[in-house]
């Protein structure tokens, strides 16, 4: 069945058309991400999808059984209603469905003619069907759990919606349409305005329901997740793709070799035979000629590549500092409320710390500090020898809004020849007119790359860089991401981006609602302790009485290796500690800790899925299924406790 589609869509804002005959299907099983670099028209397309736009032509056919939602950027409540209230609106329908069954099994009850009663009966058994069909008998948990999830809880419930502020009306807005439960889902941005454990959360609600979605995002790691198609919408038109981002990725490179082959193939074809045509236009071999110019007349062309160009981007050399670049020792900062305490890390040169936290916890205000922009409350900041530091704040400020672009990338005091400022806008993308307008006059990313644009234009050797992604297209974040690793400075980084984490930084300091963790590794790494603090903590006092500490206790729980310290260490060292003297002999051979902790993830991944299983009504009516399942099960995991011995062991021997 085809939930939706689109047949040559048009629309123009100008000369060049935005879409030019973009044809589509939904299907119900589709999770479909849609991509391209920035102003492609992909909210343009989302609108019109929605009905919110009309195409100048083209048709958008809906199926007569699909609701379709649509996620709206422009909130649009009444101030006086409570948070509940107005999230609990987006049930309406299912508590209308309640009352018409209430009111059945009142016409039932009142029925004097046998007939009638029977009539009314079977009208309410329906009823109650789809009542049960649709989860409509505990509608209050329904609203608690999406609001729960998106990070509304306690007092904030009964708050009017007149005293949120921007994002969490964009979130109440994702609350509503999550719980009105439409067969399609159109999102633009979804996961903006999202902290990491919303966005989390988010990720597993839609990769687990049954609807169908397209979902236009900037966040990889949110796409990777959900999404089984991708759509690349560039230059008006449409391109479809089997997998999530990182299998179109992977696919659209192998693809574009194919399209350059055969455009090259086929443009020296043509240059031979148009020079032959020149040659011998009039010549003895003129009707040769002839015959070709003909042939060439009726070829089908084929187009050039489908490149989408990144801005190479690029900083220069960075000169050498001092061997340790911030040493933070015992820091604290306040405003109404504490941010942070106690907090003592240090930074070496060459490496790249990116800062992962909620809002509103302290991590620009971390940044601000070690540039020297802020007085600590407490403790203190040492910064290296030689050190000369890159500031990029998320609010631009950079940039002098009145000045044109090509004068607002010069640094103050530093002489920059215009040809030299116009070739260092190009390295970013900035191109052609855009480079004459005042900097207030830019988009978002265009003022983002010009800020990248001055910041190497000043050749610091050590970058503080706060939301570098923001208004980035995936493109640009790319280009970012390369130039980072390429730069030989040292870099902290905040950012809620987790693919760009998971690839830039090696370092990660983490602000959590206790305390701040400091991980040697990126993101991945991060997850990875994340998952087995959790378990720790579901199995740790069955670990405490257990008396033999390596078998599985009867929930099916198993010991999960040391938590990590502070320096990303495992437990029962500290730092600087010695090694015993002479030569320790290990349990286990030798293998790499990533390789350890892909097989752990796949023997994680299985033990859900015969979790799942055994919970399935289905399989528990079949004696040797269970069985089966039961016997996997358990050697499933006395196979994940020895991988994870061998783990703490294989962490050890690398430290």
């Amino acid at each position: 069945m085809i939930l939706l589609a689109g047949a040559d869509l048009v629309k123009h804002f100008g000369p060049q058309p935005v879409l030019a005959g973009v044809s589509l299907e939904v299907r119900p099983e589709d999770k479909i991400g849609l991509v391209g670099p920035n102003g492609a028209g992909k909210t343009t397309l989302l609108s019109i999808l929605a009905g919110r736009l009309e195409a100048d032509r083209g048709e958008v056919q809906v199926h007569g059984s699909c609701r379709v939602g649509y996620l709206e950027q422009q909130p649009r409540f009444d101030p006086g209603r409570t948070l509940w209230d107005e999230a609990a609106s987006a049930l309406a329908d299912l508590q209308e469905l309640a009352r018409r069954a209430e009111q059945a099994a009142q016409d039932v009850a009142e029925a004097a003619d046998d007939a009638e009663r029977q009539r009314l009966a079977a009208r309410y058994d329906r009823l109650q069907q789809e009542l049960a069909q649709r989860d409509a008998y505990h509608l209050d948990h329904k609203i608690e759990r999406v609001l729960d999830g998106l990070g509304f809880v306690g007092a904030a419930l009964r708050r009017p919606v007149g005293e949120l502020s921007g994002g969490q009306l964009n979130r109440l807005l994702l609350a509503k349409l999550l719980l009105h439960e439409p067969d399609l889902m159109l999102l633009d941005e979804p996961s903006n305005h999202l902290d990491l454990e919303a966005s989390l959360w988010l990720e597993a609600y839609l990769a687990e329901s049954r609807q169908a979605l397209v979902v236009a995002s900037h966040d990889r790691y949110f796409l990777d997740r959900v999404t089984n198609r991708t759509w690349e919408l560039f230059q008006g038109t449409l391109e479809a793709y089997p997998g999530n981002f990182s299998a179109y990725w992977q696919q659209k490179r192998e693809r574009l070799l194919v399209q350059a082959r055969e455009y090259e193939r086929q443009q020296a074809y043509i240059e031979k035979n148009e020079e032959f045509i020149r040659r011998h236009h009039y010549g003895q071999k003129h009707a040769q000629a002839k015959d070709r110019q003909k042939k060439l007349a009726r070829l089908e062309r084929v187009p050039p590549p489908r490149t989408i160009e990144a801005p190479p981007m690029g900083l220069p050399e960075a000169d050498r500092t001092g061997d340790v670049v911030f040493r933070v020792e015992q820091l604290g900062k306040s405003y109404a409320r504490p941010l942070f305490s106690g907090l003592s890390f240090s930074v070496a040169r060459g490496e790249r710390w990116g800062i992962l936290g909620p809002n509103g916890s302290g991590k620009s205000t971390l940044l601000r500090l070690l540039s020297g922009e802020l007085i600590p409350d407490e403790g203190q900041v040492s910064v290296g020898a030689g050190v000369r530091i890159g500031y990029f704040d998320q609010a631009r400020r950079l940039l002098p809004d009145d000045l044109p672009l090509l004068e607002a990338v010069r640094p103050e005091g530093l002489h920059m020849p215009e040809g030299q400022r116009r070739s260092l806008l190009a390295r970013f993308g900035l191109v052609g007119d855009a480079v004459f307008q005042p900097v207030r006059s830019l988009s978002g990313g265009e003022r983002s790359r010009a800020a990248l644009a001055r910041l190497a234009a000043a050749s610091p050797n050590v970058l503080l860089l706060d939301e570098p992604t923001n208004h980035l297209d995936l493109w640009a974040c790319d280009a970012l991401e390369r130039t980072l690793l390429e730069f030989h400075g040292t870099v902290v980084f905040v950012s809620h981006d987790r693919y760009f984490l998971n690839r830039v930084a090696d370092h990660l300091l983490v602000f959590e609602t206790e305390r701040v963790r400091v991980v040697r590794g990126n993101y991945d790494t991060y997850e990875h302790l994340r998952r087995m603090a959790w378990v720790e903590q579901q199995t740790g006092e069955a670990e405490s009485d257990a008396p033999d500490a390596g078998r599985a206790d009867s929930e099916g729980a198993v010991r999960r290796p040391r938590r990590r310290d502070e320096e990303g260490r495992t437990g029962g060292k500290q730092a600087g500690e010695a090694r015993p003297a002479g030569r320790r002999r290990w349990r286990f051979p030798y293998r790499k800790v990533a390789d350890l902790e892909a097989e752990i993830f796949a023997r994680e991944g299985r033990l859900a899925e015969l979790h799942a299983a055994l919970a399935d009504p289905q399989v528990l009516r079949d004696g040797g299924r269970v069985r089966a399942l039961h016997a996997e099960l358990q050697q499933c995991q006395q196979a994940l406790q020895r991988l994870y011995e061998h783990w703490e062991e294989a962490v050890e021997r690398s430290t």
